[in-house]
This record gives C-alpha cells, sequence and structure tokens, in this order.
C-alpha cells in the first residue's frame, strides 16, 4: 500500500475566491495530490485547504501552495477576526495510512527547511515537528501575530525562526510548519453579541485554562449581527467526544443567561467522530457501527475481486490560535488491494489501469528492490563506511516508491478524464475542446511524472549495485532491469497524447524531455548490465 499523508495549510485570504483558486491549482498540478476539501471564512479572512496523497507528493504541494501564496496575499492590507502571522500561516502534515508521525516529522522538516532557503520566509515548526518545548503549541509560535512579529524577529532570540531568514517577509509574514495528529474543527454558535461571555466559555471548556482535555477553544465574533461563538479545535475526538463538549459550553452558557444556536463543522469530519455523538444523544447503547448501511455497502465494494471503493473523511478548520484542522481516512484504490485483484483488474477488458499504471507499478517495485539491497548492507560491520549511503539510499527509495504508486492510480484517472472529455466532444458540448485539451495534457504529464521518477530509481538502483552487498548485486540489477521497462512504457503513453495537444501545450517540450529520459535510462541499463555479467 501506498503511504498516505493529509496537508491541511491555512491560508489568510477569505474574501476573494479567485486568490485561493490559484493556490488550489498550484498544488493539484502536483500529480498524487487530491483535494479533499476547501472553506473560505470571509469574518476571519481565511481559507483552509485539505489535500491527501504520498508524502512526497504532498510536501511538493504544500510548498507550491506557500509559494503561490506569498505571492497573492501581502499581509499587509489584510484584516479579520482570525490570529495570523502569514500569507501562508500554518501548514500541517498529519499521518493518514501506512505512514509514522516521525515521517510527517520529517517531511515537515524538509518543506519548512525549503520554504526558509527557496522563499526566504521565516519558517517556525510546530506540534511535533517542534525543535524546542515552547514551540509545541501554535498560539504560542503565532500569538503576537504579524504586527509583533515584525518588531520581535530579529531582535528576541527566542523569535528566532527555524529556518529562513532572521526576520519577517515584509508582505508573507512566517509560516508555521508542523506535523500532528488529527482533529475537528467545531464552532458553535450563542445568542449573545457579547463576545466576553464567548471568551469565558472558551476559557472553562479549553483544556489549557483547566476545561477538557484534548479541547482548544477561543471566543470570536461571529460574522452575523447579535452573535458570537466559541471557535474550538478537538485534537482527540476519542478522548473528548464532540456530544461532551457540546453540553460543557450549554451549561457554561446557561451562567449568563444565554443559549447555544447552532453547532459547526468546518471542514470535513470523521464519520466515527459524529457515530459518537449520534449514539450519545440517542442513547443508542448497544449500537455496533457494523449497523451502518454505508459502511457495510464499503466493505462488501472493495471485499469483490476487482472491486474498487473508496473512503477518505477529514476535519478540517480555520486555524484558531488553538491549533487547526484535519481528517481520518482509509481509502480502496487500484494499489491496496491484492497482487493477484491488480492482474485481474489489468487482464479485464476495462481500458484502466492500463499501460501508464502497469509503468508506475513496475517503477514502484524499482524502488522497493532499492530499499531490499539497502537494508541487506546496512547494519553489518564490512559495509560500515557506506552505512550513512544506504540509509539514505533506502529513505530516497521509499519517498520514490510512495510517489510512484500514487502514480498508479493518477494515471488512470488521467485516462478517464480523457475518456469523458472525448464523450463530451460526442455530445457536442460548447466546452469539449478545452476540456479535450486539458484531457490530453494531463494524461502526458502524468505518464512523465513516472518516467522521471523510475529514472531516478535507475540511478539509485545502480549505485546500490556498486557499493551494497555484493549478494544482492543481481537484486539492484533486477531493480534497473525494473525501472528501465517503466520509463520506457511510461514514455511510450507520453507520445501518444502528443498529437492531441495545441501548440501552445509545448508538445515538443515534452517530446525532448522523453527521449532525454530515455537516452540516460539507456546508459544506466547498460552499466548495470556490464557490472552484473562482470
Amino acid at each position: 500500500m501506498a503511504g498516505l499523508v493529509e496537508c491541511v495549510p491555512n491560508f489568510s485570504e477569505g474574501r476573494d475566491p479567485s486568490v485561493i483558486d490559484k493556490i488550489v491549482a498550484a498544488m493539484l498540478a502536483v500529480p498524487g495530490v487530491r483535494l479533499l476539501d476547501r472553506s473560505m471564512d470571509a469574518g476571519h479572512n481565511r481559507s483552509v485547504v485539505t489535500i491527501i496523497g504520498s508524502p512526497e507528493a504532498v510536501g511538493e504541494a504544500a510548498f507550491r501552495g506557500v509559494a503561490e501564496a506569498a505571492r497573492l496575499i501581502d499581509l499587509r492590507h489584510h484584516q479579520g477576526e482570525h490570529p495570523r502571522m502569514g500569507a501562508a500561516d500554518v501548514v500541517p502534515f498529519i499521518p493518514i495510512r501506512d505512514v509514522e508521525m516521525a515521517d510527517c516529522v520529517a517531511l515537515a522538516r524538509r518543506v519548512g527547511e525549503r520554504i526558509g532557503r527557496e522563499l526566504s520566509i521565516p519558517v517556525f515548526l510546530y506540534e511535533e515537528a517542534a525543535t524546542r518545548p515552547e514551540r509545541r503549541n501554535l498560539a504560542d509560535v503565532r500569538g503576537p501575530q504579524f504586527e509583533g512579529l515584525l518588531r520581535l524577529v530579529g531582535t528576541d532570540p527566542t523569535r528566532t525562526p527555524d529556518f529562513g531568514p532572521n526576520a519577517l517577509h515584509p508582505s508573507a509574514g512566517a509560516v508555521a510548519v508542523g506535523a500532528r495528529h488529527l482533529l475537528v474543527a467545531f464552532n458553535v454558535y450563542l445568542n449573545t453579541a457579547d463576545q466576553a461571555v464567548a471568551k469565558a466559555i472558551a476559557k472553562a471548556v479549553r483544556h489549557q485554562t483547566g476545561g477538557l482535555r484534548y479541547v482548544k477553544a477561543l471566543g470570536i465574533a461571529a460574522n452575523e449581527a447579535g452573535r458570537v461563538h466559541v471557535s474550538m479545535n478537538l485534537v482527540n475526538t476519542s478522548g473528548t467526544p464532540m456530544h461532551r463538549v457540546m453540553e460543557m459550553i450549554r451549561s457554561e452558557a446557561a451562567r449568563y443567561g444565554v443559549t447555544t444556536v447552532e453547532g459547526e463543522v468546518v471542514g470535513l469530519v470523521s464519520a466515527d467522530a459524529l457515530l459518537d455523538a449520534a449514539e450519545h444523544y440517542l442513547q443508542l447503547n448497544s449500537f455496533s457501527r457494523s449497523q451502518v448501511l454505508e459502511y457495510r455497502l464499503l466493505e462488501g465494494l472493495s471485499s469483490q475481486p476487482g472491486g474498487e471503493g473508496e473512503q477518505v473523511g477529514s476535519q478540517g478548520t480555520p486555524e484558531t490560535q488553538l491549533g487547526e484542522t484535519g481528517p481520518h481516512s482509509g481509502s480502496h484504490a487500484l494499489v491496496d488491494g491484492s497482487v493477484v485483484d491488480f492482474a485481474a483488474r489489468v487482464a479485464s477488458a476495462e481500458a484502466v489501469p492500463g499501460g501508464g499504471s502497469v509503468s508506475a507499478l513496475v517503477g514502484a517495485l524499482s524502488s522497493a528492490l532499492v530499499g531490499m539491497v539497502a537494508r541487506l548492507t546496512m547494519g553489518r560491520k564490512r559495509f560500515s563506511s557506506v552505512e550513512v549511503r544506504m540509509k539514505e539510499l533506502a529513505e530516497r527509495a521509499q519517498g520514490l516508491g510512495a510517489r510512484l504508486m500514487g502514480l498508479v492510480d493518477e494515471d488512470a484517472r488521467a485516462y478517464q478524464g480523457y475518456m469523458e472529455a472525448g464523450r463530451a466532444a460526442k455530445e457536442g458540448r460548447p466546452e469539449a475542446e478545452a476540456l479535450l485539451g486539458e484531457a490530453a495534457l494531463r494524461a502526458a504529464l502524468v505518464p512523465m511524472e513516472s518516467a522521471r521518477a523510475s529514472l531516478e530509481a535507475m540511478e539509485l538502483a545502480l549505485e546500490a549495485a556498486k557499493l551494497g552487498n555484493p549478494v544482492a548485486r543481481t537484486d539492484a540489477c533486477v531493480a534497473v532491469l525494473a525501472g528501465h521497462a517503466a520509463v520506457l512504457g511510461a514514455c511510450l503513453n507520453v507520445r501518444v497524447n502528443l498529437p492531441s495537444l495545441s501548440p501552445e501545450q509545448q508538445p515538443e517540450r515534452l517530446e525532448a524531455e522523453a527521449a532525454s529520459v530515455e537516452k540516460r535510462a539507456a546508459s544506466l541499463l547498460a552499466e548495470a548490465m556490464a557490472l552484473c555479467k562482470g
């Protein structure tokens, strides 16, 4: 299974949809990244975007989102109810499937270092990625906000960033990058305009000030006249469920003669969190999750040979001075089943998965073999001189494998998109020409990404063959062979789409890159075969 990471970047713009459109487009241009949710809040002047994919793909998408936000958002002209210190204010990475928290910490630090180095934006690491205890809590990091940090960063040693310049970016500010667990963004509205009441209730419910465990809360003015709300991040709904939070807010509100008007989930929320509340209020003492129709249907679909379903949930929220947002998910994609299931899907009469998906999978297997050779070398005295390099190869191979596994499904989706555009053309829909052009470009770009990744797997495999344990040298050479097949297959799928591209889409550039990748792959193959036969 390919590892899945969620990222929930919060951007300091909630009133101009065109700005968020451009930021989201920049992130989704990365193959293998899927948009789960986006929400805008004009009063907070803040947007939350939830994406999911392999660690490498999500890391790249997050960086592009930060770069685009820095280009489009100027905090010198920003006003809103929500605390903020950056154009891209918070970028958390959350482990979802087959990924450990340590992996997300490493990802946060890689992305943070790149933001500081390439964009000249100071980066503060927080939560699990924090480098010092006082920076775990986002509220402590962001407390002075943009205006206060303008004075403090560069003059107060306790405000020295983890990465980037020791001065705020003049328009983009700073960004908090971290790793954390899933959470639910939950707001409760009150029938009063008195913000002091909302703040008092938030203080009572907030764990940091003596309230409920796993709850972060602020009292904030609402967009509607005559109302305020308690804005919360529930960082562990198993430990402190939503209904318990709601009941405490009702109890505290009664002290001030006010009542709750409505609750609000910002972004996505896991089904389990809602079902916990349903069980409580409906008093379903003997209720089982297996009684939920949709759960049973998904189980049935995923258990059928060749069946494909998907179950991805998420919680997203405008980050309060609390924390932020996050999801819960599992999925049933092409690469989630058995090898037998995947082969059966390929052998069926369906057009997908086809050669592009198979090429990406072969590239992923090449990466897997690199990891095996590296691990058969690590920890042995006679190879101590290459121990560090073998660890690096294993890590890079793991990231490449996850990226290529994501491209297995991405290629299938790209081809399905092309077929749908073709149907639009047959139906004579006016937008069909534009749809076909975009779909053809996507269908060429995805295998091009697969070819690049597979070439990189070949380079790692050749190095493993040269430096690694000789006992596994033939395995490294098989990795080179597999990578070569993956490169050739991917490039074939690039070229088949080039005639459908317009001159503005620069098909000649993709042809030139495909030829270059193939040439380099042939050179690596020849060197590996000479090494193994020798």
